[in-house]
């Protein structure tokens, strides 16, 4: 393990070496010249960008430097200037949403402005989208090592998604499952995982820690969010810990232009329970491009909702309000700094007798979240852009204070604060050749800390958790158009596992055809012994409170991954409509998995569930993904995932010695899939159809009362859960107010055919575990933007 130490410092050291001595890698034939920020030059690039086959401009394309920090977009009338450029030779480089990057050859002398007009075709189902997580670096999707998805605004609005926890379920291989019957938190699962098996990244940075997983999917508003990037199958190797079943990265908004939007969404949750949604985003930009600032804020109100009757709720009341910013610098033409800032508020309660305080209600769980997190990166490079380096900080401080109590319990308060923090740097250099073809090598290390603080005085309940975790990763992908190999690993040392963990990973990419393409990969993946988002939730159960303990000797959880596709992408129909199919297999192999056992009662008749290590688990099973795009009409994607989760041994889950034990996953159905339509035949009109599918499942059901003949069951069970189809159906109309200001108005129905769970537990003896399907009823909503 010392060898392995010493190579990642010495790789490191080497390559900070190389940097250091930038000038000793020229551009080719020294074509480019030194250009200073503010140097005069009056050297200017201007034109317009037309579409190919339509000859029409485009407006909002990028057009940028290859090399350089520095763009613009084209404006509404699809022209573009770039001013004061540094001379030399470079790539111009223009690239949009739904079109293929095309670069073109420029000489840039000073005194002159020279004009190019440039004209670009559309791209076949985005693949031509510029993706940072399948290796920390500015990739290409189709060029990726490994399958990256991405979930863009646009699909978030077609799917009237408010936050995040309801855009991931658009997603092949996601699905996302609410937990609580009471407070309603959700958990994304990833080819059928937990949530915990899962690592979420804001900005390619885990800040989101355990705590935030417990309501943070619902917490971050989709006006925030630029794309989201899936990964899946292990990222440990880059990522770290709990990157088991995959990565869900979340890209913020960056200023790309000046530009405003204010709308409101309002929806009737079974046709009664309001819950409002008001966001508002603004951009401002230097005219030099120099310096930009976007802004965000959601205000967020929803009434409880009552599916059953019994006065008790299935779905919660919830007050929230974000705000942020995201802003950068370019402090040169080869370097820039990012800023991010964001602030959450968030009180949620379940239960019955909202009017009440907690203590004096049968069951309440309610939180209160202040949440302040952000960060800043540097970014640098060379002048020939073969030297790449980043620095970066980020962090995440969260106040909770919580009551989780039943029967009116005084002693039910808590009051939780944690702390996240990450910083590192990351260095690249790319090979002209190495060895046997272009590559690019990156390293770099990162730093995690965590202090979460978690007491329950009144049940003697105080809980407290440093975590540290040094990291170095290092990586090589051998790279040319039809053919990328990528090998690489990381090394964490975490404070609670004795010995040092590294991860692997190697990936290899091949083009078979101009169309298809083929993917393998293996990767390495743990989980450390540490508090989890359900730890954090005390859920009442039977009209008592169960506390969830870690055991003593519980160890890290590992996982091997592998995984396999085939990806087809191709013009159909006489170059008419652009397609993409995938086909991918996956399987992984966990070791001493999690598992939650009743441990007995504390001192107060608390239920205490202990947190310990089982023999093992297999997870397998195969994606279906398609996409076809018909134009300026319509388009129409879905996926389908069929798998089996297994545990290696029997889980004796109840305390109930009558109670058979359990081989198969909870909560892990066998298939799940969704899809996506789009209808846009008329200017300005847009019909979206979205839906999920989710097969059966077996769901525990911990004795409470249940509506088998109003009686009070004392038996744990399995429920086999129905198959559940929430389709969604949108209508939008867009239209200019006057020439630089656009209005939309729409309106639709969420699960049309109410698609629901109707066997809810009820009354203060209910087992609030018990929930599964579809998150909302039939839900009705109208929603109303304006934007520049």
């Amino acid at each position: 393990m010392q060898k392995f130490i010493f190579i990642f410092i010495l790789a490191s050291v080497c390559q900070l070496s190389l940097y250091a001595h930038p000038d000793d890698q020229h551009a080719p034939g020294g074509k480019r010249n030194q250009h200073r920020q503010g140097q005069k030059t009056d050297a200017n690039l201007t034109g317009h960008v037309l579409d190919k086959n339509t000859k029409q401009h485009i407006e909002y394309i990028n057009v940028a430097l290859k090399g350089t920090m520095i763009g613009t977009l084209t404006d509404l009338t699809g022209h573009y200037f770039l001013a004061n450029l540094p001379t030399g030779e470079y790539q111009l480089v223009v690239s949009g949403l739904g079109y293929k990057t095309t670069e073109v050859p420029v000489r840039i002398v000073p005194g002159k402005t020279i004009e190019i007009n440039i004209e670009i075709e559309e791209a076949s189902v985005a693949m031509e989208e510029v993706v940072v997580s399948a290796n920390r670096n500015e990739t290409r999707r189709m060029e990726s090592p490994i399958i990256v998805n991405v979930m863009s605004a646009k699909d978030f609005n077609l799917t009237n998604s408010c936050d995040l926890s309801q855009g991931l379920n658009y997603q092949p291989g996601l699905r996302v499952e609410m937990n609580c019957q009471n407070c309603g938190f959700p958990q994304v699962r990833i080819n059928g995982l937990e949530g915990q098996y899962s690592q979420i990244l804001i900005d390619s940075r885990p800040i989101f820690s355990s705590l935030s997983g417990v309501y943070g999917l619902e917490q971050i508003p989709t006006s925030m969010i630029e794309r989201v990037e899936v990964i899946r199958g292990g990222g440990s190797a880059l990522y770290g810990s709990n990157a088991v079943a995959g990565v869900i990265n979340i890209i913020t908004k960056e200023p790309l232009r000046n530009s405003f939007s204010v709308s409101n969404t309002t929806g009737l949750i079974g046709g009664s329970s309001v819950d409002a949604n008001t966001s508002f985003n603004a951009s401002v930009v230097s005219d030099d491009r120099k310096a930009g600032l976007f802004v965000f804020g959601n205000i967020r109100e929803r009434n409880p909702y009552d599916h059953d009757g019994d006065g008790f709720s299935e779905i919660g009341k919830l007050r929230s309000s974000v705000a942020g910013f995201r802003g950068y610098l370019r402090t040169s033409t080869y370097s820039k700094l990012t800023l991010e800032y964001h602030h959450m508020n968030e009180f949620r309660r379940g239960g019955n007798l909202f009017d009440l305080p907690p203590h004096e209600t049968d069951i309440t769980e309610q939180t209160q979240y202040n949440t302040n997190g952000g960060g800043a990166t540097f970014s640098f490079f060379s002048k020939d852009y073969k030297h790449k380096a980043s620095v970066y900080a980020s962090a995440q401080h969260i106040h909770r204070d919580s009551y989780y109590g039943a029967q009116k319990d005084p002693n039910a308060y808590g009051k939780t604060t944690d702390l996240s923090t990450v910083a590192g740097g990351q260095y690249s250099y790319s090979f002209d050749r190495l060895w046997f073809m272009p590559a690019e090598l990156t390293s770099g290390i990162e730093y995690n800390y965590g202090n979460l603080s978690d007491k329950m005085l009144g049940y003697h309940r105080e809980l407290a958790q440093k975590t540290h975790i040094i990291g170095a990763f290092l990586q090589n992908e051998w790279k040319k158009k039809n053919t990328s190999i990528l090998i690489g690993a990381r090394l964490d040392k975490h404070n609670l596992i004795n010995h040092p963990i590294v991860s692997p990973r190697a990936t290899l990419r091949q083009s078979l055809t101009s169309f298809l393409s083929a993917r393998a990969s293996y990767s390495y993946g743990y989980r450390a012994p540490q508090a989890y988002d359900e730890d954090l939730h005390v859920t009442a159960v039977g009209g008592e409170v169960s506390l969830i303990r870690l055991a003593p000797d519980l160890k890290q959880e590992t996982s091997n991954s592998v995984s396999g596709s085939l990806e087809f992408n191709k013009m159909l129909f006489g170059d008419r409509v652009r397609s993409y199919f995938l086909v991918e297999g996956f399987w992984t192999k966990l070791k001493h998995v999690f598992i939650l056992e009743e441990a007995g009662r504390d001192a107060d008749n608390n239920l205490i569930l202990e947190r310990r290590n089982g023999k093992g688990a297999t997870v397998a099973g195969l994606s279906l993904e398609g996409n076809l795009d018909f134009g300026k009409d319509w388009m129409l994607q879905a996926g389908y995932t069929f798998q089996r989760s297994m545990y290696e041994k029997p889980l004796h889950w109840s305390e109930n010695p009558d109670v058979p034990e359990q081989k198969r996953m909870f909560r892990s159905p066998d298939h799940y899939g969704f899809f996506t339509a789009n209808w846009t035949g008329i200017k300005g009109l847009s019909v979206a159809l979205s839906g999920t599918i989710t097969g059966s499942m077996q769901v525990q059901h911990i004795l409470g009362y249940t509506n088998e003949n109003d009686v009070y069951v004392s038996l744990d069970k399995v429920k086999q859960t129905p198959v559940f189809f929430d389709a969604n159906l949108k209508v939008a109309y867009q239209f200019p107010i006057i020439k630089t200001i656009q209005m939309e108005v729409s309106a639709g129905i969420q699960n049309l055919f109410n698609s629901y769970q109707n066997d809810f537990d009820k009354g203060e003896f209910r087992d609030a575990g018990y929930i599964y399907g579809p998150a909302l009823p039939r839900t009705y909503f109208a929603g109303l933007k304006f934007f520049l």
